[in-house]
């Protein structure tokens, strides 16, 4: 139950960080990425906090080995940099490039009732299901 508890406190301060930031305005992301229009860069500097904060809590996780409920983390280990990488890399860019919205501001928009974040949401997971079933017929190969 404190697990439950935990990761639903930490889901909620995610969000709120991305409402406060701004990261779950489409609007405001698309304008970061218009860098040959109207570019406004102040994404960046959010974007530079949370890859701090989030190499700083990778560091620590190394080190630690297991969670603070001693459950044992599970890192990504592989550093290769394969054909299907830099195509996964290239969709989610060019979609978020499209729609404003990645995963986790998606998740935000729901919540908030917006129909531009259930439409992302929706072909988001019909993306992830596509992958699941050509992943299933590449393994039958």
């Amino acid at each position: 139950m404190i697990t439950i508890l935990i990761a639903l406190l930490s889901g909620l301060v995610f969000g709120i960080g991305l409402i406060l930031s701004q990261m779950a305005n489409p609007a405001k992301v698309l304008s970061f990425l218009d860098i040959t229009g109207s570019w406004d860069p102040s994404l960046a500097f959010v974007m530079l906090g949370a890859i701090s904060i989030g190499m700083l809590a990778f560091t620590l996780a190394r080190r630690r080995g297991q969670t603070y409920q001693g459950s044992p983390i599970q890192l990504p280990t592989s550093r290769v940099i394969d054909k299907r990488l830099v195509l996964g890399s290239l969709a989610f860019g060019i979609g978020w490039g499209l729609a404003g919205i990645c995963p986790g501001p998606g998740l935000v928009l729901v919540g908030t009732g917006s129909l531009h974040g259930m439409v992302f949401v929706a072909a988001m997971l019909l993306g992830m299901a596509i992958f699941e079933l050509l992943e299933r017929y590449r393994a039958r190969k």
